[in-house]
């Protein structure tokens, strides 16, 4: 910690103190403040969500990379990019990555979850966690067998069509991948537009969904500038946190439970800041051991897409409009009058998902495909029409680290996630480029003559292709398993997300999933944290002690 830092004492006792008011955080807030008897405090370390690209969909691109909204992490040097560092986009404002993220609506596969109760972790089941879901779920088409009406989370459709995805969408059918119009009702399988977390064309994060309807509560508090720095143990327990807020260093005590929800990459970096984790590596910091947890930082998992992409003719895409003065205008104009157009765009409107090999039990390859090209993400679009078929594979075998670089808490830790590490994960991403040149070859998407320019139709062998992978494939945002949850030696929390063999201190983010889920990890992180409230609640009424 730096030396202007000034000393100051407890700000108070809460029976929850929350770290992180990102898409957990403001769900377990709301959720745990409903009850007035309880005293809840919220801290989240960015600041609030009062920026207008926070709420314009397509805001994401000015979000992500910029201090205010983003921790701006890099990956280390990733042997299996071919040395590249790349960026490692995670939220820092009240709504975290649902302030900055695609918004695409995706709860994964009930094989994802069945496979979590499988392994031990009773109450994880698809079945189990289907009425989380649902519960908090408000959706344009209604209720159903799988969907919710009237909670707080909207669920809409996108509002703009291209051309050229409706064709895409058709060359797939044609390729054997049939249509679909909903990825939420256990099997994914198919194409089809992605359902977005908006209303009425504008973004709709945690923390305008769960923290402001609680905000009014005398119960509940939120401090923004909040960065924790240490979790407080007394003995066996967590007892609170120490943190910085406004140039002092304070500290709240937790009568009931300290719960984390600051991600795959913070929570696990509070915990061996706190002297939990692995003993050796916490001794080469300096750090005293004070709960051996080998597993913290531990199991990285994360979605690595191979971003392909090519020139178009005879149909629009967003390139044109973009690169044009007159295109900008009339996108503006369009939002400004009828909150339609490119300016509700999420990143990538049409998905699909589809085997990587037929053996595959069920889809194992995600594809993101948007109307639009650019070199690299933040930079213009090219100037001329094109597409990008984005493929991740959606179960990957390679396992990263979080790591510290240093036990000063304002030093970003280490990220290693090993992509492309798994000799499996090298076979599915040739498959999938393989895959995506048979949806561009056939023949719905002939008229526009797509030509391949990235990687580039030059590349044929499998050495050649997962070259060319490892230059051009980035992440899709979707860091998990870093506190995974299990009964095993490696497993951080039990499967009621209390932390092994320390009282007082629970885990409720992506960080504790046993293995990423088939699909984008905004709904089910959300979820975790609804399931956590209901067993935090429950545990508190029976007088049990998170242990």
């Amino acid at each position: 910690m730096t030396g202007s830092v000034h000393e100051a004492g407890a700000i108070g006792t809460f029976d929850y103190v929350i770290v992180g008011a990102g898409s957990a955080g403001c769900v377990l807030a709301n959720r745990l403040s409903r009850d007035p008897e309880v005293r809840v405090l919220l801290l989240e370390s960015g600041g609030r969500d009062d920026w207008i690209w926070f709420h314009i969909p397509i805001g994401y691109l000015f979000a992500m990379g910029n201090p205010r909204a983003d921790w701006c992490f890099r990956t280390e040097p990733e042997p299996g990019l071919n040395g590249r560092s790349i960026a490692y986009p995670r939220g820092r404002v009240l709504g975290g990555c649902s302030s900055i993220n695609g918004m695409i609506y995706m709860r994964g596969q009930a094989r994802d979850y069945d496979q979590w109760r499988q392994a031990g972790n009773i109450g994880w089941s698809w079945e189990d966690v289907l009425p989380y879901f649902i519960r908090a779920e408000d959706h344009a088409r209604g209720a159903d067998e799988f969907h919710g009406a009237g909670g707080e989370w909207r669920v809409e459709e996108m509002r703009v069509r291209w051309e050229i995805l409706d064709a895409f969408r058709a060359a797939a059918a044609e390729t054997g991948i049939p249509p679909t119009d909903d990825f939420n009702r256990g099997d994914n399988e198919g194409c089809g537009y992605f359902q977005v977390s908006q209303r009425r064309g504008i973004r709709w994060s945690a923390a305008k969904a769960f923290l402001r309807p609680a905000m009014s509560r005398p119960n509940l508090t939120v401090l923004t500038g909040a960065q924790a720095d240490r979790i407080l143990i007394d003995g066996r327990r967590a007892s609170g946190v120490e943190f910085r807020h406004e140039g002092i260093r304070r500290r709240a005590l937790a009568a009931g439970e300290v719960i984390l929800a600051a991600g795959a990459v913070g929570t696990p970096h509070l915990l061996m800041l706190s002297g939990i984790g692995p003993a050796a590596h916490l001794r080469e910091h300096g750090l005293a051991v004070v709960h051996e947890l080998p597993g913290v930082g531990g199991n990285l998992q994360d979605h690595l897409q191979i971003r392909m992409a090519y020139r178009v003719y005879g149909t629009p895409t967003l390139n044109e409009r973009a690169n044009s003065l007159v295109g900008r205008i009339g996108m503006g104009l369009e939002y400004a009058l009828f909150r339609r157009g490119p300016l509700t765009m999420a990143p990538s409107q049409l998905g699909c998902f589809a085997r990587s090999d037929p053996s595959r039990e069920t889809p194992d390859l995600e594809f993101h495909v948007q109307p639009l090209s650019l070199e690299a993400f933040g930079q213009p679009p090219h100037p001329f029409p094109a597409f990008t078929a984005a493929v991740c594979n959606l179960r990957p075998e390679s396992r990263g680290v979080v790591r510290l670089k240093s036990p000063d808490p304002a030093q970003a830790p280490a990220i290693r996630p090993n992509y492309l590490s798994a000799p499996a994960d090298r076979q599915v991403a040739v498959a999938a480029v393989r895959l995506t040149r048979r949806i561009c070859g056939a023949p719905a998407l002939a008229r526009f003559r797509p030509g391949e320019f990235k990687p580039g139709p030059h590349l044929t062998t499998d050495e050649e292709l997962l070259r060319a992978a490892g230059d051009i494939a980035t992440t899709i945002f979707h860091p998990v398993g870093t506190c995974r949850m299990g009964g095993d030696a490696l497993a951080v929390v039990d499967d009621r997300l209390r932390l092994h063999r320390l009282d007082g201190l629970r885990i409720a983010d992506a960080s504790i999933m046993p293995t990423i889920v088939s699909g984008n990890t905004n709904a089910p992180t959300m979820m975790i944290a609804e399931k956590a409230s209901d067993m935090i609640r429950a545990d508190r009424r029976q007088g049990v002690r998170a242990a």
